[in-house]
């Protein structure tokens, strides 16, 4: 039987967004947010003036017990501000400080139909909250074919999704729109289905443009209307790095907000790329909808977090808001964003000398971290080896043919030289048989 705090959140959703609720899975439709020693708590901070003894820190001198080996390593840090535990939907301030920031960044978002986002464990864990609350075992999850490989532990394997794949390029030029809306046409009308749109894309580094964003946008809105139940997770991991005049400045999600109800769109984002925070883990799930339904919404989420990791880290939360609220922010910001332009334009300029095409066709990219090159007549994963092995120069194999560049760690001076021994090294492996043999190391990928 489903606990009453379940049952009121799900009446709030239901009443209020009936397609909402109807795409919960069976355990999303279970999550509440606990009560009992959060809200004793909660209470006991603003009415117990005498003796606090509800939470489980250790106190001395009205401030979190610590040591002093430790604290010494956070200059200008507080206790409090280090070592407290953080509420389970993360710290208020914090969140309210993204959701103004997102709608900075995505000016076209309605503030009234926005959520206030909750904190997770970096963006996988959002996305892992994301396919608790709605993927059920046999729905359909269409992800693009060229994809970052954790999605299929995330969705398959710990929810029992069926993972189909939709092209991302037509022709190796902009995104396939034919193909993705041929791929949700093969949903049911009434049946529910979870499609990733992950921009800047991982592997390849692409964000569409933003007549192709209007396009993905107009065709989940046309399977909306027919019928079919989506819920669209916007992995915008990259968010922000995007080098091209052309490609679409803000995130899908705002094209999808309140565009047809049968269209459920979540939004997972955070510090961790955007900021260059890696180690930090302060991600960020946002919902959208009617104020009550997106509420209802966050305490599920909060939920789902507090029964799999309590609360995601004080101190990195702490940091993160520090420097959001810092006059230099957005200037470091920009300043790194230019650093990371420089390195793409180099990549970018690098890869069109006539010498790299003999052994290799890139794939389009235009922001992001990453660019992927289609190797001609070699496997991938001999050649990442051979190249780890005998020219020192690692490198990510995603596919048979395929090899993933980060040129986000490389200098501007180093791009070319890393090429040139790529190319070196395809090259010499020509003449080795071997090395054409397309099926040898396929379990090396991140399938």
């Amino acid at each position: 039987m489903s606990h009453s705090l379940a049952v009121e959140l799900n009446g709030v959703i239901q009443r209020e967004a009936p397609e909402t609720f109807a795409a919960l899975s069976s355990l999303g439709r279970e999550f509440y947010f606990p009560k009992g020693i959060l809200t004793q708590t909660a209470e006991a901070r603003q009415k117990a003036k005498k003796f606090n003894a509800t939470i489980g820190i250790a106190k001395e001198k009205g401030e979190p017990m610590f040591l002093p080996s430790i604290m010494k390593q956070l200059p200008g840090v507080s206790p409090q501000d280090a070592l407290n535990y953080a509420p389970s939907y993360g710290a208020l301030e914090l969140r309210q400080a993204w959701k103004k920031a997102l709608l900075e960044k995505n000016p076209s978002l309605k503030a009234e139909a926005l959520g206030t986002p909750v904190v997770t464990g970096g963006i996988t864990h959002g996305l892992s909250v994301a396919a608790d609350m709605f993927i059920d075992a046999g729905d359909p999850v269409f992800v693009p074919d060229q994809l970052w490989g954790n999605y299929n532990m995330i969705f398959a394997l710990r929810r029992g999704g069926v993972v189909a794949r939709y092209p991302l390029f037509v022709n190796n030029a902009g995104f396939d729109t034919a193909g993705f809306s041929k791929a949700l046409a093969t949903v049911q009308p009434g049946q529910k289905a979870v499609v990733i749109l992950n921009f800047p894309n991982n592997p390849t580094g692409y964000t569409p443009t933003e007549s192709e964003a209007e396009a993905i946008a107009r065709a989940l809105g046309e399977a909306a209307q027919s019928g079919r139940r989506l819920v669209v997770l916007c992995d915008d991991a990259y968010f922000g790095l995007a080098y091209e005049a052309s490609v679409a400045q803000e995130s899908i999600f705002a094209k999808l907000a309140g565009r047809h109800p049968n269209l459920v769109p979540v939004k997972l984002d955070g510090a961790t790329k955007e900021d260059y925070v890696w180690g930090f883990r302060v991600g960020f799930i946002t919902f959208t909808g009617p104020a009550k339904a997106t509420e209802a919404l966050e305490k599920k989420a909060a939920g789902c977090v507090r029964g799999a990791v309590s609360n995601v880290s004080q101190l990195s939360q702490s940091v993160v808001l520090k420097a959001m609220n810092s006059p230099e922010y957005k200037v470091d910001k920009k300043r790194k964003f230019d650093l990371m332009k420089a390195r793409y334009d180099r990549a970018k300029q690098v890869l069109a000398k006539p010498a790299y095409a003999e052994v290799w066709t890139p794939y389009p990219f235009n922001s992001g971290y990453f660019f992927c090159v289609k190797l001609k007549g070699l496997n991938a994963e001999t050649y990442r080896l051979r190249l780890l092995d005998q020219y020192g120069v690692g490198l990510i194999a995603t596919a048979p043919t395929d090899i993933r560049v980060a040129f986000s760690c490389l200098e501007v001076e180093e791009i070319e030289p890393m090429f040139d021994l790529m190319r070196q090294c395809a090259l010499d492996m020509r003449g080795d048989p071997a090395a054409a043999d397309l099926s040898r190391h396929a379990e090396a990928f991140e399938e």
